[in-house]
């Protein structure tokens, strides 16, 4: 997956927010950063209107939003993702939702992701992540990921993979590319990319476009 240097700037973003402090917050951090906001809502049904009329590169969602602040944002997102396919999302919550993750990746479509609010206070973590969301990666708050292996199905797909191989397949959760999971791992990159074949051949992923089968080995692991 590309990095955030990789990606090509300035890309537009939509914002949908009713806090309206974070939201300001945002639009000044991915303006500051060469990024372009083309709406900054405050509801839903505002969301999906400036997706519609955009076509963003990205959007930014938060999961709670008005009337009830339960989960109008991330049915928006749901929504927007229909009306237009494929548009990236990255869904902030304040708290983990196992469920709300599991809806957003119903698709199975790539392009999305779900960070706790309290990263975006790491600003160059969170700038990648909106970097790989828009370029079609899936990046996931290792929170989440921990929450949803919890979930996980007894017919478990992974059963063959080596330990090692699933800390690569962990790590591919969490939205790392193959030079960040060597550096974390402290092996090499060639190492990395021989285990990331493995994970592929043992989940029976055929030879596809790179990204998509990177989705579908984190689908996997995740037991969606």
């Amino acid at each position: 997956m590309l990095s955030a240097t990789e990606i090509q700037s300035p890309m537009r973003v939509v914002i949908a927010d009713d806090a309206v402090l974070l939201r300001e917050g945002l639009v000044r951090l991915l303006t500051e950063n060469g990024h372009d906001v083309v709406a900054a809502v405050g509801d839903g049904d505002s969301l999906v209107a400036a997706v519609e009329e955009h076509r963003p590169d990205l959007s930014i969602v938060d999961v709670r939003m008005p009337p009830t602040h339960t989960d109008e944002g991330l049915r928006a997102a749901v929504t927007a993702r229909e009306r237009v396919p494929r548009t990236p999302i990255l869904v902030l919550s304040q708290y983990v939702e196992v469920s709300y993750a599991d809806d957003l990746l119903a698709d199975r479509a790539g392009a999305v992701g779900y960070l706790l609010k309290d990263r975006v206070a790491a600003i160059a973590e969170f700038l990648d992540a909106v970097a790989r969301v828009a370029a079609g990666g899936t990046v996931l708050d290792p929170e989440v990921v921990s929450q949803l292996l919890v979930r996980r199905r007894r017919d478990d797909p992974l059963r063959e993979l080596t330990p090692r191989e699933r800390e690569v397949l962990s790590l591919m959760a969490e939205g790392r590319s193959n030079t960040a999971i060597a550096r974390i791992l402290v092996v090499s990159d060639g190492a990395v990319e021989k285990h990331v074949r493995n994970i592929f051949t043992k989940l029976q992923l055929p030879p596809d476009e790179e990204q998509h089968r990177r989705v579908l080995a984190v689908l996997a692991y995740l037991g969606t």
